[in-house]
């Protein structure tokens, strides 16, 4: 089979080789890949920053946003079945660490993924723990299945705190999981949404997926725009997805006092915070890592299936396996939004 890998140290370093199916032994499926996203952590990876290079082993297939459908079944496994089509959860957790115990299995303390700590999605077959796969209706689309783990962090960031029902709020990072929090925010009652990034593509799509006004953060005043949509009182609810520090610090800045901070994006570097300006303003911070497991996909599923979001739009191109390079050289090049990867 093809199979789609970092196979080097350092920037780049994608390859397709060929590769045998892995049959599943004790608590593991097999799934024949239906389509896998190329995402954020990818591209980390792509690039080789520290926290991957740290925990990965090379050749590694790489991918953990996938569906497809269940071909084999190993031993003690009661679902999924056989032709279950199913998509993924990327945290492995061990179910019995402190975190796992009161609920908080998205904080496993032995979390492991597919394509960082084994070999995962972007494959013809994958063989994954039954644990991390999530039942889909049989007609969903395939394109959209794909994107549900995103999905996830998305419906986690806009639930947490006070939610967004009635309140303005800014997305800072109109990436794939942010544009699909705009979708999310409108539908779960936000009052305005403000999308803000540097790609033009990018807001493109986020006026599609619902946002009220669109700011080019390189062109546009944000902070004079959020004034005067807010009556100079600030947003209610701050997302920040860029992972930057200038993000961080303009989200800070546009927050209303005693709003909600939601960091998303992980900076690469620390970036320094005068304590005292943020006791002066006094938001709330909730640090979002990853999806609630199962809640978050319980959630994400109904807003889907009722169709009160529609994450289709996020989808970009589809990149057969054989091009598998290509697609992170369209998100590098900020020429996609999603890529999919198609076996």
């Amino acid at each position: 089979m093809l199979t789609v890998c970092k196979v080097a140290e350092g920037e780049g370093g994608i390859a397709v080789l060929e590769g045998e199916p892995r049959e599943p032994g004790p608590g593991e499926v097999m799934i024949e890949v239906t389509a896998a996203g190329i995402c954020g952590t990818d591209m980390q990876i792509y690039y080789w920053a520290p926290r991957m290079a740290r925990r990965m082993t090379l050749p590694r297939v790489l991918g953990h946003e996938a569906c497809g459908r269940v071909v084999s079944v190993g031993p003690d496994v009661a679902s999924p079945k056989v032709g279950d089509f199913v998509s993924l959860e990327s945290h492995v957790f061990c179910g019995t660490c402190r975190p796992c115990r009161l609920g908080n299995a998205h904080l496993c303390e032995n979390t492991t993924y597919p394509g960082i700590n084994f070999d995962g999605g972007f494959a013809e077959y994958v063989t994954v723990p039954s644990q991390i796969c999530w039942v889909n209706p049989p007609d969903l689309p395939f394109r959209v299945a794909a994107m549900m783990e995103p999905f996830g962090i998305s419906v986690h960031a806009t639930l947490a705190g006070s939610g967004v029902a009635g309140k303005t709020v800014l997305i800072n990072g109109c990436g794939p999981i942010g544009l699909m929090n705009i979708a999310a925010a409108r539908a779960l009652g936000a009052l305005r949404v403000i999308a803000c990034d540097l790609n033009p593509l990018r807001l493109k799509t986020s006026e599609t997926m619902g946002a009220d006004r669109a700011v080019q953060a390189d062109e546009d005043d944000l902070q004079s725009i959020v004034r005067d949509m807010t009556n100079g009182s600030g947003v209610d609810v701050a997302i920040e997805y860029s992972g930057s520090e200038a993000g961080f610090n303009a989200c800070f800045e546009a927050l209303a006092k005693g709003g909600d901070f939601r960091l998303v994006g992980a900076p690469p570097k620390p970036i320094p915070v005068d304590f005292t300006y943020w006791l002066l303003k006094c938001p709330s911070m909730q640090n979002i890592h990853g999806r609630r497991i199962w809640d978050s996909w319980q959630k994400a599923a109904d807003l889907v299936a009722s169709g009160a979001v529609d994450i289709g739009p996020i989808h970009s191109h589809d990149v057969p396996l054989s091009e598998g390079a290509r697609g992170f050289e369209l998100i590098r090049e900020g020429k996609a939004v999603k890529p999919l990867l198609v076996p």
